[in-house]
């Protein structure tokens, strides 16, 4: 039995984290986070999740003994509680999203400690989506344009999306492309016309869009798209979840969604 502490359990993504965790066989919930201060600590997780009294309450800080701790909040609380984990050893999976570069360093300081799992995107689709972005702009070449669309709900903090970022940065790589000189975040009034080598990034948001990600190659007389929708934030939470399942009982290191799969 691996047991789980999610953080953030009051959030979209926490409450589908408790709901399945629960329904698994060789998961348990022993603590349930939320900042200090948040409306609903000390409810019944299980409660907020829709799934009855399971006797956790939200609360601040981490339990004594756990396995992984699995984040979907917000940076700041994210870097303290992976910091929290490094020093007791204890694995981690991370699913926030707006890391700013310090706050990525100290992350992979932790890593050094202990197991942490970090994707801008915890689908297994879209992670495989990753890859499939890199060769394909490595296969057809610079006179193709690249473009990425990204949509999510009215209530998202960051944009673009942290996988519309992951999807730019890949393919920069793919294609020996500076992601700072090539990156355009959307188009307006005044902007000059489109030149070889950009990579166009564009958030759109609104209502209770799940999450969709459109990658267009454009060449001269056909178009190529990539394209992911989550229909649910099961599949965000189903990919965590097998995220650590993988690393409960590993080395410290910084792990991706990649080394999860084999990709």
């Amino acid at each position: 039995m691996i047991h789980v502490v999610v953080s953030g359990a009051a959030g979209r993504m926490g409450r589908v984290l408790v709901r399945l965790i629960r329904e698994a066989d060789d998961l348990e919930l022993v603590g349930a986070l939320e900042a200090p201060g948040h409306p609903c600590l000390g409810s019944d997780a299980g409660v907020l999740a829709g799934t009855g009294e399971c006797g956790i309450r939200i609360a601040a800080d981490l339990p004594k003994t756990f396995d992984v701790l699995v984040d979907f909040s917000l940076p700041e609380g994210t870097v303290e509680r992976v910091a929290a984990c490094a020093e007791r050893g204890t694995a981690a999976v991370l699913g926030t999203t707006g890391f700013s570069d310090e706050q990525r360093k100290r992350i992979a300081a932790a890593s050094k400690r202990c197991a942490v799992v970090l994707s801008p995107n915890m689908s297994v689709g879209v992670n495989v989506l990753f890859h499939a972005a890199a060769d394909l702009a490595r296969t057809l070449g610079p006179e193709y344009d690249i473009e990425i669309v990204e949509a999510h709900h009215r209530f998202k903090k960051d944009a673009p999306s942290g996988t519309a970022l992951k999807l730019a940065e890949e393919i920069a790589e793919a294609t020996g492309r500076d992601l700072a000189e090539s990156a355009v975040h959307g188009r307006g009034p005044g902007h000059p016309p489109r030149q070889a080598g950009e990579i166009g990034i564009h958030a759109v948001r609104g209502g209770d869009i799940v999450g969709e990600h459109i990658v267009y190659y454009t060449g001269l007389g056909e178009r190529l798209e990539l394209k992911h929708v989550a229909h649910t934030r099961d599949t965000f939470a189903r990919g965590a979840l097998r995220a650590a399942r993988w690393v409960a009982d590993r080395g410290p290191g910084l792990y991706s969604m990649a080394d999860v799969l084999g990709l």
